[in-house]
């Protein structure tokens, strides 16, 4: 991994802005899907698919890659956008989403390339890492697993017996992410479950834990690109996001967790992405 200069921090913001827009016409076209946590958690995937992660779209299987699980399977919009603007398939196959027959569903299913798990049931996908992470360790491979939790998610108590494993193997080549966006479908995470000292306690079960703004592409690169891997320990990012983030109207509103927008709202939000699509052509 190089490290990321000006251009390359520029071209990854307006890939993510990109993505966004196709995660916006998924759903608009689909009548479906889980916009509100695919938009917050769009700059993380974009920094990792396009500049941290060891992977080849053309060998997605390639032995040494690097693993990412998408615990929180109901954001699979942005790793559907993410997935095709790398490369993994034919975006055409987009315009598919949550049609008869279709190959998307409305979780991620290893039928498509580049996906590793088929997730989605909460709470899941950190057991996965855990499991990847300690195989790599046995078969003395180098490639790291980075799997994206949910805030929400964390009402799971797999989540903690995970985390206690991946301390206790000394999991160093295995990073958590959850994406703090502080709201799931039935409102704000702090008052469906408190989840705050959130750092505490994972830094008390053995982790390393980093704070970001994860709707900041900059940040997130010098993150991980700063990260490590020497001190034994498993990493988690706690990734500050907003919900919706990147159109307007969504921001920080719990019913855009699954919320379709219409015809005239459809159009709003395209407008504020192309509108920063041109300025970072510019």
């Amino acid at each position: 991994m190089l490290k990321a200069n000006k251009q390359t921090i520029s071209a990854l913001q307006l890939k993510a802005e990109e993505i966004r827009r196709k995660v916006l016409n998924i759903v608009y076209t689909s009548k479906a899907g889980h916009i509100g946590g695919s938009l917050s958690s769009v700059d993380m995937e974009t920094a990792l698919y396009f500049h941290i992660m060891n992977i080849d779209p053309k060998k997605p299987d390639m032995e040494g890659r690097d693993r990412f699980i998408l615990s929180k399977g109901h954001s699979v919009e942005a790793l559907y956008a993410v997935l095709s603007s790398a490369g993994f398939f034919d975006e055409e196959l987009l315009k598919t989403y949550g049609q008869f027959n279709s190959k998307l569903a409305g979780h991620p299913t290893k039928k498509i390339p580049g996906v590793e798990l088929n997730s989605g049931a909460l709470g899941h996908g950190l057991s996965v890492g855990v499991g990847l992470s300690i195989a790599a360790k046995m078969d003395k491979k180098l490639y790291c697993t980075y799997v994206l939790m949910g805030d929400g998610e964390q009402g799971e108590g797999s989540i903690y017996e995970a985390a206690m494993s991946a301390s206790h193997y000394k999991l160093d080549n295995l990073i958590a992410i959850i994406d703090r966006n502080k709201l799931q479908i039935s409102g704000k995470t702090e008052d469906v479950m408190s989840l705050e000292p959130m750092r505490d306690r994972w830094e008390a079960f053995g982790w390393e834990v980093f704070e970001i703004d994860g709707n900041n592409i900059s940040e997130i690169v010098e993150t991980f690109e700063n990260m490590d891997d020497t001190n034994t320990k498993p990493k988690l990012i706690i990734s500050h996001t907003i919900k919706g983030c990147g159109v307007s109207y969504m921001e920080k509103v719990a019913k855009w967790h699954h919320g379709v927008p219409n015809e005239e709202q459809y159009k709003e939000a395209i407008a504020e992405i192309d509108e920063r699509i041109k300025n970072l052509k510019a």
